[in-house]
């Protein structure tokens, strides 16, 4: 389901009322090197007079993004696309608030779940016609390491025949709670499935490990999590996407756009944030 049907699977993850969200503001901006603002928008503003604020001027690369996972994800879309477009990058936030997952498993709400995520990916590749496909590893991707196993090739061997290449990243480490609580082992697979799919994949695909921004404790202040321990605010989502627009930077050969002219844009005031109750 793409984010432009948020409502039609509630599933209850997603739709659990989201507890006011914290963001470690001064710890983030020291690591990013500037000062980012919270839902309100307002900064102190860093681009000249008369640059675009969403692409920085930038002539295009080529690349052609279509960034696939679940809400944790679209929590990530909006700075995301932001550190792209400066970066000459085309962007689609293909997220979904609703699963996102590719991978079907045995339970029926995955199998509803991976079924429209397909439907919406061929949609998406027929009218966007990405050159890099980017899947974040949802916390629906419940199933046997068989079952993830197939569904990550398939979405390679989709990607291939678009004439793309798939990019894999984990999600980041969330609080495990009584609805995760029987899915946990599924979730540890995940990734290792994936880094086995990429490696064999004879260069189709690539597996960027983002614990390198997150680290692998949801507790921990690394992590960057909110105080459900689920999504991240306007910081986090910040820090991702530096992280990110770097590595696919060395991947796709092209160089990323300074952060201070992306990271006080007009995303941070996104109405995702406001509806979460970031702090500013």
């Amino acid at each position: 389901m793409n984010s432009n049907h948020r409502s039609r699977f509630p599933y209850r993850r997603t739709y659990r009322r989201p507890s006011q969200y914290t963001l470690n503001t001064a710890a983030t901006a020291l690591a990013l090197g500037i000062a980012l603002v919270g839902c309100s928008g307002q900064g102190t503003g860093v681009r000249t007079e008369g640059q675009s604020e969403s692409t920085n001027e930038m002539t295009s690369t080529g690349t052609k993004v279509l960034w696939v996972g679940d809400s944790i994800a679209g929590a990530e879309a909006p700075a995301l696309g932001a550190a792209l477009k400066a970066s000459g990058v085309d962007f689609k936030d293909a997220s979904s608030d609703g699963g996102g997952t590719i991978v079907a498993g045995s339970e029926k709400i995955t199998k509803m779940i991976a079924a429209d995520t397909w439907k919406q990916l061929t949609k998406n590749i027929e009218s966007f016609q990405p050159t890099v496909i980017v899947y974040q590893i949802t916390t629906y991707d419940w199933g046997s390491q068989d079952q993830q196993r197939a569904a990550y090739e398939k979405l390679v061997k989709t990607a291939e025949d678009a004439g793309a290449r798939t990019v894999f990243v984990p999600a980041p480490p969330i609080k495990i709670d009584d609805f995760y609580k029987k899915h946990a082992s599924q979730m540890r697979t995940a990734p290792q499935v994936v880094d086995a799919v990429a490696k064999n994949s004879g260069g189709a695909a690539v597996f960027l490990d983002a614990s390198h921004v997150w680290g692998t404790d949801a507790s921990a202040k690394k992590a960057q999590r909110a105080s459900d321990g689920i999504h991240n605010c306007q910081q986090g989502a910040a820090a991702f996407a530096a992280w990110f627009t770097t590595e696919l930077g060395k991947q796709q050969g092209f160089t990323p756009a300074a952060v201070d002219t992306w990271a006080e844009g007009s995303w941070t005031s996104d109405d995702r944030y406001a509806n979460l109750k970031c702090d500013s």
